[in-house]
């Protein structure tokens, strides 16, 4: 059973050192103190296996503590290590004097602390071993002096089979520096024969580098006469590689007890040490890349923060996150998408010098530390290698492609002194860079934090709203004007914000368009709008139609035609019932695949709108390819009507065109009966406006249908 006692005057450091020195092994006793003193007066009187200190505490420092400790019998070969903040060298070498074994600087890594606590442990059992065994052979020794002779032989074998038999280098070396004996394990590194070796010089057995400084070690043993603390060194073989062992030297005395040479063992791990380096590469190290991840990018930062304070120095932190990189996988595949990463990650590691850092720090974000910046320009035009880098990429695999990227940029000092200010201010700017369209740089500016913070809070407001029921619909009559009467109404989304009252979409819509919650809110609009519009019947007992306004990212994630159809389904509204208005901006990405949703739709029994009519370049050609049922002239060209001016002429053409389609026209913004009369006498089918109703509430719609008013009987004007 292993004992372990931890000395930290910090409590939570206790707890946390306690349970990872009870991980290393089952039945581990650990023993923990707050006062170096207290922790002396019970290792008086008890022996551990291994002790774990802090350097700084009250009372006694670390070097004192051990320096005392080791004053104690039987506490000369005990491992010490030393946990410390310090890096200046005085302080090691004060606690190397005073006998310390080990160092782990705080704050400490949890698997270093784990691994090098279980190396000490076992080179401790190894000595208590041969310590057993060999206790074990002199009692053997002094049974019988009759037989004092044979027992000696017998017991001389027994000791070297012992020696021989156990995974350790061991060597004894007398006070002239020659070989007293060696095992098989040390003769075999070394490349001789075990006989041969006797009484030869150290350089002998280890080379004449590693003899000379055995020989120097050997001498602190001697002059002393007590045990070196364990220590870790490099011992290049005879074959020529290099492998870490973990040695002690330990004084070997003669029946007077005086010290007549050293005992040297040495336990190979560089297996062990091999493992903790890929650890150590693997907790740093992004998996897909091999690049720097987060962490060692921050602990980069921080020491390029500590040397710019030394020189003066400005340098700059580049956040980039790949425009549109979804795009990769949904056409690719998300192996292809890894290739692309590997890719990206292959052309900015061209563009950097040997001091910078290219790090990947998520999914398609990467940033890279720029050492050395003169001046803001410098960054600007660093930044501006990387779009092109990244642009370099388009047409990846064959793929109709094109690579972009966002870069924010934040520059040490003036952006932030710390690794997490840096990050943050560079990560703000690049949402700002991605908030234009992208492909793009921005620097961090002071206020980008508090566009930032507003951004955010306009985020959890919006969540909060969908889960709390905080939106409600609004609805605007839609008028048949061959007949006045009311046909239908089209569904506009509000916000009931508390504090606030009604909010228009204006305010939020956009928002909700780049952080992906226009899919869940444009959901329940659907939903809503269709089970209120199951209910509709006019005066005359004839059922409405509802139209709402779908997304683009809707038919992005190429799910509507299922969405519609679950809906209808869930709320019983007749298909016929329904129309979508889109816009331009749904074909923006992939033409054919919209083409066919609509199609799917249109089989539904849905009716299709092309909403805001006339104000798209491209306007004409989307209303000949696409499977739609209707044209919706923008409100501009309504509103700002005049007789004999170009507005006049834009709609009898887009009334003209549908014509020839066989499609139906709306006009929206109609606000005066001179409006209304020219839409009429155009041919317009149906019209919706202030002169016909502003959006009212669900209830207010009701009860307006339920009048049978017509637009003759019952004008409303903009001033209603």
């Amino acid at each position: 059973m292993s004992v372990i006692v931890i000395v930290d005057d910090r409590v939570t450091n206790r707890n946390i050192f306690a349970k990872l020195a009870a991980s290393i092994e089952a039945g581990i006793v650990v023993r923990t103190f707050g006062d170096p003193v207290e922790a002396l007066g019970w290792l008086a009187g008890n022996t551990p296996d291994l002790i774990i200190t802090d350097y700084k505490m009250p009372h006694l420092d670390g070097a004192e503590f051990i320096r005392r400790f080791r004053e104690i019998p039987k506490a000369v070969d005990i491992p010490v290590v030393v946990i410390t903040v310090y890096e200046e060298r005085s302080f090691r070498l004060r606690a190397l004097e005073a006998g310390a074994t080990d160092f782990l600087h705080s704050p400490v890594d949890h698997h270093e602390f784990v691994t090098r606590a279980r190396n000490l442990l076992k080179l401790r059992h190894q000595q208590i071993l041969l310590e057993s065994r060999a206790s074990s052979l002199e009692k053997k020794l002094e049974h019988s002096e009759r037989t004092r002779a044979t027992a000696m032989r017998d017991s001389r074998e027994q000791l070297a089979q012992v020696i021989d038999t156990v995974p350790v280098m061991i060597s004894a070396a007398n006070a002239e520096g020659r070989v007293l004996f060696a095992n098989r394990q040390q003769a075999a590194f070394a490349g001789i024969d075990v006989a041969a070796i006797t009484g030869a010089p150290l350089a002998e057995l280890f080379g004449a580098e590693h003899g000379a400084r055995n020989r120097s070690l050997d001498r602190v043993v001697l002059e002393t006469a007590k045990a070196l603390p364990p220590f870790e060194e490099e011992i290049v073989g005879r074959d020529g590689e290099a492998r870490v062992f973990l040695t002690t030297k330990s004084p070997l005395r003669d029946a007077a007890d005086v010290v007549t040479g050293v005992l040297t063992s040495s336990l190979d791990i560089s297996d062990r040490k091999k493992i903790e380096a890929h650890l150590r590469h693997l907790a740093h190290h992004d998996p897909l890349t091999d690049l720097p991840n987060r962490t060692l990018l921050r602990d980069r930062l921080r020491r390029m923060i500590v040397r710019a304070r030394r020189g003066d120095q400005q340098f700059a932190l580049h956040m980039i996150d790949l425009d549109g990189f979804k795009s990769v996988n949904d056409l690719l595949g998300h192996a292809a998408g890894d290739r692309f990463i590997q890719l990206v990650s292959s052309r900015l590691a061209d563009t950097i010098r040997e001091h910078d850092t290219l790090a990947r720090i998520g999914g398609d974000e990467f940033a890279i530390l720029q050492t050395s910046v003169t001046n803001s320009e410098d960054a600007a035009e660093f930044a501006r290698r990387i779009l092109e880098t990244v642009s370099e990429c388009s047409g990846f695999e064959g793929a109709p492609l094109r690579a972009a990227a966002s870069v924010g940029v934040a520059m040490h000092p003036a952006d932030g002194l710390t690794p997490s200010t840096l990050i943050n201010n560079a990560d703000f700017a690049m949402y700002r860079a991605k908030a234009g369209r992208g492909d793009s740089f921005c620097f961090y500016e002071a206020d980008t934090h508090a566009r930032a913070r507003r951004d955010m809070a306009l985020d959890s407001d919006l969540r909060r709203a969908l889960e709390r029921g905080e939106f409600v619909l609004y609805y605007q009559p839609q008028i048949d004007l061959s007949t006045g009467a009311i046909f239908g109404a089209e569904a506009l989304l509000r916000w009931n914000k508390p504090g606030e009252g009604v909010v228009a979409p204006g305010a939020f819509l956009g928002r909700a368009e780049e952080n992906g919650l226009i899919v869940p809110i444009n959901e329940w609009v659907l939903r809503e709008a269709c089970r209120e519009a199951k209910g509709w019947r006019d005066a005359s007992g004839e059922p409405l139609c509802v139209s709402v306004n779908m997304s683009p990212i809707q038919f992005q994630k190429h799910n509507a035609p299922l969405l519609v159809a679950r809906i209808l389904g869930e709320t019983g509204l007749d298909p016929r019932r329904l129309d979508i208005e889109i816009t331009e901006g749904i074909v923006v990405t992939d033409f054919d695949a919209v083409a066919s949703d609509l199609r799917r739709l249109l089989d539904l029994g849905v009716r299709i709108s092309i909403d805001d009519f006339g104000t798209g370049y491209s306007s004409l050609t989307y209303a000949s390819r696409l499977p739609v049922s209707r044209l919706k002239i923008d409100q501009s060209f309504v509103r700002n009507f005049r007789p004999e001016s170009h507005d006049e002429a834009i709609i009898r053409t887009i009334v003209t065109l549908a014509r020839s389609l066989d499609l139906r026209v709306i006009a929206e913004g109609v606000e005066t009966v001179a409006q209304m009369e020219f839409l009429r006498s155009e041919g317009c089918d149906e019209a919706q406006g202030y002169y016909f109703g502003r959006p009212m509430p669900a209830e207010n719609f009701r009860q307006l249908i339920q009048t049978g008013v017509s637009v003759e009987r019952s004008p409303r004007r903009a001033s209603a």
